[in-house]
């Protein structure tokens, strides 16, 4: 998926851009969680639609989306797809060419899985085109007063992310140039990814030494902090998360008067 996915992209009079991340994350979780709880599909296409339908106020187009994440959307039509050609076979036969049998039941499994991935999918992107890493880092070390070392590390890391795909992409173009591209048969196009990998993880290794080192100079972690940037909530975050409640508890009681709540573990 493009490291673009992680970058802050909406307008600046968006409403998710305005909450604060904690209510943002709040919502994602609620939604996500109910999502999780059942492998019905009717609670993930409950929850999906009212998402897609509040992209507009949030300041998110369909067009946008799919540019970022278009990953997910092949993701969840493989996911689809696979949970189909292999769940049990059971109601009506809907197609039987050789080996490939769809069932009502099976394919019924698959729009299921499908469902549920974009429906889990979306609140997090909406976190993560939405939020700046910093501002997130700020609201969970001031408001839940989360360790600072923690804070900080998970900081690091998601800034770093982009640079991983950035360096993956150079230790890709370097060694198409001295001649071990991805080029040859199986075994030699796994030796090859297989390098690559390994010299990304040096890099990493290097890069996380000398940004712990860095930080641990600056005094990052200390016991007594002070804030450039306050965090705080506003009337904003009230609504933000009274969304993310409405949208769960839709999506769980559709599912029990339709039947189809299924909880995860039974």
């Amino acid at each position: 998926m493009s490291s673009d996915l992680l970058t802050p992209s909406l307008a600046g009079n968006s409403v998710l851009i305005r909450a604060n991340p904690l209510s943002k994350l709040f919502a994602a979780v609620v939604i996500t969680g109910v999502v999780m709880l059942s492998i019905d599909w009717v609670s993930a296409a409950v929850a999906l639609t009212f998402e897609i339908l509040l992209m507009p106020l949030l300041g998110i187009s369909m067009r946008g989306l799919l540019l970022r994440a278009w990953p997910l959307l092949i993701a969840a039509l493989v996911a689809a797809y696979g949970t189909a050609l292999l769940a049990e076979k059971t109601g009506a036969v809907l197609l039987h060419v050789g080996p490939v049998l769809f069932t009502e039941g099976s394919v019924a499994a698959g729009i299921a899985i499908g469902l549920r991935g974009l429906a889990l999918a979306l609140p997090g992107i909406f976190l993560a085109v939405s939020t700046d890493p910093t501002d997130l880092a700020d609201a969970l070390a001031q408001k839940l007063h989360a360790p600072h070392r923690f804070v900080l590390g998970a900081l690091a890391a998601v800034r770093l992310v982009g640079l991983l795909v950035e360096q993956w992409q150079t230790l890709g173009l370097a060694r198409h140039a001295r001649g071990a591209g991805a080029e040859g048969n199986a075994l030699v196009r796994t030796r090859n990814f297989l390098g690559q990998a390994f010299g990304l993880i040096v890099q990493a290794i290097r890069r996380a030494t000398r940004l712990a080192v860095a930080m641990e100079a600056r005094g990052f972690g200390a016991a007594e902090r002070t804030w450039a940037r306050k965090s705080t909530f506003s009337p904003v975050d009230a609504w933000v998360a009274a969304v993310g409640l409405g949208i769960a508890a839709g999506a769980a009681t559709a599912a029990v008067l339709a039947g189809t709540w299924t909880f995860l573990l039974s």
